[in-house]
This record gives structure tokens, sequence and C-alpha cells, in this order.
């Protein structure tokens, strides 16, 4: 079992922060930087920007402070005797800075961590336990997806979220000018990244979150056409029932009597 030893969520350091652990922390340290710092790893320094993060081993010698005030990370130290064999098997980077493909996700995930462990409860190990292995997997599995190329590289991880909040909450209303401008990005330009990077449209993505969601409703609820279709997000039922009979190639009550 993994066990988490301490943890912290959006820790803002107004004056800044120096960690120096001259003999290593004694247990796997990992840090998510979410301001830009210098690192020191076993002699050797880097400068990390933001949305970067190390994964310390137990005896690694490392220090770290900021280069912005304030500072802001994420971290938290785990052990467990399954630990180093788990990380050699993900081949996860250690002792070494990487970049987080989806920093919003990792530091969801360490706010998670830090409320099951406030929480208790009698499966608070096993669920902490859970929770860092998916997150360790998680990270590794993002270091095997091909980069994003060109400037599309640049927008990734705002893109990602936008993408996420979409499937996130279906019943959402959301213009193509006002996800554009929470990039900054013209309309265009923004809808040229967003196929670039995922393979469709905005759109086609808005259409597809709200259809699952309707799917899903159908298959486990009992609520009528109209209430499921403005819980998706539709003012008209009969926009839905042709949108949805257009993509799914059925009926949402001939899909409900599909079984």
């Amino acid at each position: 079992m993994i066990q988490l030893v301490s943890c912290g969520h959006n820790f803002v350091h107004s004056d800044g922060i120096r960690i120096d652990r001259s003999s290593g922390a004694g247990n796997y340290a990992f840090v998510l930087f979410r301001s830009k710092a210098e690192v020191v790893i076993d002699g050797t320094a880097y400068s990390v920007d933001n949305n970067a993060y190390i994964l310390m081993q137990p005896s690694t010698p490392y220090m770290y402070r900021d280069l912005e005030k304030p500072f802001v990370n994420d971290w938290f130290h785990c052990e467990g005797t399954e630990l180093g064999a788990y990380l050699q098997q993900l081949e996860l980077p250690l002792d070494r800075p990487a970049e987080a493909a989806y920093p919003t996700s990792v530091s969801r995930s360490i706010m998670e961590l830090q409320t099951v462990n406030w929480l208790g409860g009698p499966h608070r190990l096993e669920i902490i336990d859970l929770d860092l292995r998916s997150l360790l997997m998680k990270l590794a599995n993002w270091r095997h997806l091909p980069p994003a190329q060109g400037n599309a590289g640049r927008y990734l991880h705002q893109l990602s979220e936008i993408r996420s909040e979409l499937y996130r909450s279906p019943q959402a209303s959301y213009s193509l000018d006002e996800l554009a401008a929470s990039v900054n990005l013209s309309k265009s330009y923004f809808q040229h990244l967003y196929k670039d990077l995922f393979g469709c449209s905005v759109s086609s993505d808005m259409i597809n979150s709200r259809l699952e969601y309707a799917k899903y409703l159908l298959d486990n609820s009992s609520l009528s056409i109209g209430s499921i279709a403005k819980m998706c997000g539709y003012e008209n039922e009969t926009h839905f029932m042709r949108q949805f009979k257009k993509f799914v190639s059925a009926t949402p009550s001939g899909y409900r009597k599909r079984k």
C-alpha cells in the first residue's frame, strides 16, 4: 500500500520559500511548481517554469527556492514498500524536473488527496492508496501521448481545460466568442487550434457532450424527454430530438426502448 505522509494544495508563500533537504526527504517527495523556481538536485541546478514537477527519491539531496513572489506550489510526500517497484514499472522521471502535461488535473488530484486525508473515515487509507496510484499512472500515461505541434502546443493546457469543462457541464451554454476570449484568441484561430489539437471542432464537442449526457439519463432515469432536453442545455425539445436523431441515429424514446 502507498501511504500519504503529508500533502498541501495551492500553498501560497507571499514572501517566497526555500526548501533545502541535503540528505533527502526520507520519503518520496512530489512538488508541482505553479511559480518559477530554481531547483538543485544532487548538485545539478535547474531553472523551472510553472507547471513543471519533480518526484524525488527518499535519499536524493535537493533544494528549491522561489524565482518569483508570491510563490505557489502543490506537493505531497508518500511512502510504501511497493512504491519503488511501482514507479520503476511506470518509468516516471525521478530526481529531475519534468513538465506536467495537464497541471490543473494534477493540482485537482492533490486537492482531492488533501480532502480525503482530512475527512478520515474507515476507508481513508485505501482511497488514498488508489488515488496516489491513479495520479502517478496519469503522469506516466501523459508522457506517452504525442506532443502537440507548433502553436497548438502553447495552448494545449488551456484548451484541454476548456474541453474538460464542456464535458463536465454539458447543460451550460457557451458561445465560441466567450471561449476564444477566455484564452485571448480570435474566434477563428481558437477554432483552428482546437481542431488541430483534438481532431474535431468545438461545436462537435459541445453537441457530443450534451448527447452523451442525454444517453446516460435515458439509460439511468425515468425522466421525461422534455426534462432530459432541459438538463442537457436544450431550450427547445424539438431541437433536442432532431439533433439526437441526427447524431445517434435513433430518437430519444427509441434509444431508451432499445434494451
